[in-house]
């Protein structure tokens, strides 16, 4: 497969999706002009907009932690308008970007199969 997968599903606060929506602009702005290897930024809601799951996809884990470090402040806000329902990380990731995840929600999968 090559590169990382990340998938985070978010259930808003009472209120919040707006607020959200015009943060995840900024983000997307973040994105398109600082990252250097982010392949995929997509976020999608659910039916009533109480929930949201955010795709993203980068070169490697230099690209991941480039992305993380963009997002930093925006982020921290973003996180404390959401209950993370679950986040995940999917692919082989190096030993910094290992070490970042083992203190925080985001769990991590490692290849077994794929084509």
């Amino acid at each position: 497969m090559g590169g990382i997968v990340s998938i985070a599903r978010f259930k808003f606060h009472e209120g919040k999706v707006e607020e959200y929506k015009r943060l995840s602009a900024e983000a997307m702005e973040i994105v398109r002009t600082k990252d250097s290897g982010t392949l995929q930024f997509d976020t999608y809601f659910n039916d009533d907009e109480s929930e949201c799951m955010v795709i993203e996809r980068y070169r490697d884990s230099a690209a991941t932690i480039e992305h993380w470090e963009n997002l930093r402040d925006l982020s921290e806000t973003i996180l404390a308008m959401v209950s993370v329902v679950h986040g995940e990380l999917l692919g082989e990731v190096s030993a910094q970007l290992r070490a970042d995840l083992a203190d925080g929600p985001v769990q991590l999968f490692t290849p077994y199969q794929s084509m």
